[in-house]
């Protein structure tokens, strides 16, 4: 390489010039593909609305009610049950998802939807997917929290692949309409196996529901798009025109020098 780029100088600049063409064509391909992404975001409303939950039998520890919703959140709040009593929540019409670790901010290596194998290295928490949760009571206020459906949007915002708004609003309503399901939800607070006296222990019971609101393209700004990954190639490709750089630039400085301290030998007479 060093012979090469002392007897062609030119190839720097082409190499160079090669470089800045690779850096506008592929500028110019990242800004044509922003323009049009044939992706849409869809908003749902994320509100969470308590339930009224009745007394299966009067005096006892066992309440129901019913829901017709897209819900992705369920919060179960029982204070007053005796310590080590058996609080049960059962979903008759859907499955849900559940972990004591389900929102604790210390949780770690944890995922609702995936577990790793131990083959990985990592260690993974998992939720249990059932029609019934199970959580023995500590005594004061328990808490269980439980995800319902993960194909909504947890955050109130999705994105979909379509052809045009049009499908993408029909695919997102389609969404919404198959979580619309009747569940009827029940808990009990249990010991021995039969349901604890109600007087003293509180409940409280809320969800959190979808409905469709909006569908919108999905957009970047192609200007602003264009200077980051303008930014990131004129990187790139700096960074592989270091080394032929530093060895022209060695190749010229001790041709140079060579040629300096050629001239400066005296020269020897026989």
């Amino acid at each position: 390489m060093r012979k090469s780029l002392s007897r062609n100088p030119n190839m720097m600049r082409t190499m160079i010039g090669i470089g800045l063409v690779l850096i506008l064509v592929l500028s110019y391909a990242v800004y044509s593909n922003t323009l049009d992404s044939e992706y849409y975001g869809y908003t749902t409303t994320n509100e969470e609305v308590e339930l009224n939950m009745q007394e299966t039998e009067e005096g006892s520890a066992e309440w129901y009610s019913t829901t017709i919703s897209a819900i992705t959140w369920i919060n179960v709040s029982v204070s007053g049950a005796p310590e080590g009593s058996s609080i049960q929540v059962e979903a008759f019409g859907t499955e849900w998802y559940y972990s004591p670790l389900l929102g604790s901010p210390g949780a770690k290596n944890f995922n609702c939807r995936h577990s790793l194998s131990a083959d990985s290295g990592q260690v993974s928490e998992s939720c249990e997917l059932a029609v019934l949760h199970e959580k023995i009571s500590e005594g004061g206020e328990d808490r269980m929290l439980g995800l319902v459906l993960n194909e909504l949007p947890i955050g109130g915002l999705g994105y979909l692949h379509s052809d045009d708004s049009t499908s993408a609003e029909v695919q997102a309503r389609e969404l919404i309409e198959r979580s619309e399901v009747i569940v009827t939800w029940r808990v009990k607070v249990l010991e021995d196996g039969e349901p604890v006296a109600s007087e003293g222990v509180e409940l409280s019971v809320s969800v959190v529901t979808h409905e469709l609101v909006s569908v919108h393209e999905f957009k970047l700004d192609p200007v602003q798009e264009s200077v980051y990954s303008l930014a990131t190639l004129v990187g790139c490709f700096s960074l592989l025109l270091i080394i032929p750089l530093t060895v022209y630039f060695s190749v010229v400085y001790k041709t140079k020098k060579d040629e300096r301290v050629r001239l400066e030998t005296p020269e020897v007479k026989g």
